[in-house]
């Protein structure tokens, strides 16, 4: 296994067992961010990070999905499409830190926080915000980020993250 895939397994895993709840966060919200959307006809989907497609080049029993292609954050990127229902250990990183993103600060260290595009799925950035979720959850989110920029190849999708929301934000 390479280095970069490494370091995303190693992300994955610090968040294998936590969610932004104690409990199931999908009973509030009726599992609102496992849904498909059907003015997408379920096309909308999770980015994948670099080379964690690797993890999903066979199928996996319980977790019906398929990849895209989607170059938004790097050249001969992937995003997972699903059908709502997975396999927990299957999920990718993206769902696993959602409703939170890795962000970059400006001294170059990472803090959770609030993904933007949460605000339209999920009730808990409403609801409390980070003082909402579960101190433990947010810490994990944080510590994958810190592992993710140790890597310059993952530190740069999360620079590329953070212009794209960066320039949406000013819109």
């Amino acid at each position: 296994m390479d280095a970069v895939l490494e370091t995303v397994c190693a992300a994955r895993e610090l968040l294998e067992q936590l969610t932004p709840l104690k409990g199931n966060c999908g009973r509030l919200c009726g599992g609102a961010c496992c849904q498909p959307d059907p003015e997408e006809e379920g096309e909308n989907g999770m980015l994948l990070f670099p080379q964690e497609e690797e993890l999903y080049k066979e199928a996996i029993e319980g977790f019906p999905f398929h990849l895209a292609d989607d170059g938004t954050l790097f050249e001969g990127g992937k995003r997972l499409i699903c059908e709502g229902k997975c396999v927990r250990e299957h999920r990718p990183l993206a769902c696993r830190i959602f409703p939170l993103r890795m962000a970059l600060q400006a001294d170059g260290s990472v803090e959770a926080e609030i993904d933007p595009r949460a605000w339209w799925i999920c009730p808990l950035p409403e609801r409390g915000g980070l003082r909402a979720m579960s101190g433990e959850f947010v810490q994990a989110v944080k510590r994958a980020g810190e592992l993710l920029c140790r890597n310059a190849n993952l530190r740069s999708v999360l620079a590329r993250e953070q212009q794209l929301l960066d320039e949406t934000r000013h819109l």
